[in-house]
């Protein structure tokens, strides 16, 4: 066989054999209650998997089976991290220090190249990103015949397991000729059932059970297709099983520690913590806990995923959480249910850096460990800095909108904020709200502001120097 035909082949048939490969190991397990390593079981059961399409001249079956998971394992596919708007090179530091290669980062996206444990790695370690998808697909369409051949086109069946049916979850469009969301949204399903259905001889994918969740974009007639490795949103860690009134994403509040240059070594306030996410996300920073070791991903049940592996980041990554370093991280707010949340909230984010697994609800009693944040009731008039020291820092959600009733009772709220200045000289303060006056009602002007998105709500991050 010649290079180029070799080649030709490999880019065309090892992601499809080892898919195959690692699907049926997964089906055996699930049958069989076996533990037999992918190994062991390869050789028993290649000849069976792949007697046909291993071409000739290509070696013993058994060696170019595991050639080929080894190709799945370590091939670089293209993903798309979403994060909040405003967040993107925050986002792109993370995976840069992951060692993914970033691809480039546009509104609310960070385009990176991972092999399957970058994957895996992304959707633990990421502190700021919502989503991690993967892209199924790309091409130009101007009508929805081009729009129907091109879903059509893409290899769902080595994406998408057996017994599992698509959804198409979501649909943008911008600039292009095709832009009736409803339908785009029937036009993609109908493709990708199409080709799954022909594929396995069925007349209708299953409709009940978990479900393959794609995304479409549409840019300037530029179609992108994202098949969803997520699952829940990244921003679920599992910890806040109970938020309190309109709580901050665990991901913006990882993203405005980091805007605002934190580090471990300096004490960190929260005058306003709510059910505690700022504190807690500050408190994993510090233990250099993964912020989704305690939860489950939707790439383990897609056709590439693979189990073992993820169990191998997953304790490599719980390996690298070091409870000894001294931390000083506060928090207060004047609710006392509040406080109470956020004092179970911290235990459940312990028992997940433990390696516990998922998390319960209900209120955890107080653990007086030294390496927990340190939450107590105390009103805004009542503050006080718990280290006289210069260089400190107070990252807060003051209350607003749904957790005050009014603009105008908020407006109030920031007004009292300027205590801060008299009781923290010398801190760096930072406030993320909805309100764009924030400044005049606070009194000082900002050293810097930045516009984030809070889900979908528009916010700005205002950082001072009191």
């Amino acid at each position: 066989m010649s290079k180029k035909r070799v080649s030709y082949w490999r880019q065309k048939s090892c992601r499809k054999a080892a898919a195959t490969l690692n699907r049926a190991h997964s089906n055996t397990l699930a049958e069989e209650g076996s533990k037999c390593t992918m190994q062991a079981w390869a050789d028993r059961k290649a000849p069976e998997l792949f007697s046909g399409c291993i071409p000739s001249g290509q070696g013993n079956i058994h060696h170019t089976c595991g050639i080929y998971y080894i190709i799945l394992m370590c091939q670089m596919m293209s993903a798309l991290a979403l994060c909040g708007v405003g967040a993107e090179k925050i986002l792109a530091n993370e995976l840069k220090k992951l060692g993914l290669p970033v691809l480039g980062a546009v509104f609310g996206k960070v385009r990176f190249k991972a092999d399957l444990r970058g994957l895996y790695r992304a959707l633990m370690s990421l502190r700021t990103a919502d989503r991690v998808l993967l892209e199924a697909g790309s091409f130009s369409a101007l009508d929805f015949d081009a729009l129907f051949e091109g879903v059509r086109a893409v290899p769902w069946e080595d994406l998408i397991p057996q017994g599992m049916g698509v959804r198409v979850a979501k649909v943008r469009v911008n600039r292009s000729q095709l832009h009736a969301v409803a339908s785009v949204q029937g036009i993609v399903h109908k493709a990708a059932a199409d080709r799954l259905c022909q594929h396995r001889g069925l007349n209708r994918l299953p409709e009940q059970g978990k479900q393959g969740e794609l995304r479409v974009y549409i840019e300037k007639d530029q179609v992108a297709l994202l098949l969803d490795l997520s699952g829940e949103p990244l921003f679920k860690r599992g910890y806040r099983t109970e938020g309190g009134i309109a709580p901050l994403r665990e991901t913006t509040a990882a993203a405005i520690l980091l805007l605002a240059s934190w580090r471990r070594k300096f004490p960190l306030y929260d005058p306003f913590c709510g059910s505690g996410t700022i504190a807690i996300e500050a408190a994993l920073y510090a233990w250099d806990m993964a912020p989704g070791l305690g939860r489950d991903f939707a790439l383990s049940d897609l056709a590439l995923g693979n189990r073992e592996l993820e169990q191998t980041v997953r304790a490599e990554l719980l390996g690298q959480v070091d409870f000894s370093r001294i931390i000083r991280i506060y928090g207060s707010d004047e609710d006392p249910r509040a406080v109470s949340l956020a004092q179970s909230n911290e235990v459940r984010a312990y028992e997940l850096a433990q390696g516990k697994g998922a998390a319960g609800r209900g209120i955890r009693p107080k653990l007086p460990l030294p390496w927990l944040p340190d939450f107590r009731v105390c009103p805004l008039q009542q503050l006080k800095a718990h280290y006289p020291v210069q260089d400190g820092f107070i990252i807060t959600n003051p209350p607003y909108g749904k957790r005050l009733g009014d603009r105008e009772s908020a407006e109030t709220t920031y007004q009292h904020m300027d205590i801060l200045s008299r009781k923290f000289p010398g801190w760096k303060l930072g406030v993320i709200t909805n309100h764009p006056g924030f400044e005049s009602f606070f009194g000082k002007k900002a050293d810097a502001c930045k516009a984030l998105t809070h889900g979908a709500v528009p916010s700005y991050f205002f950082l001072f120097t009191v």
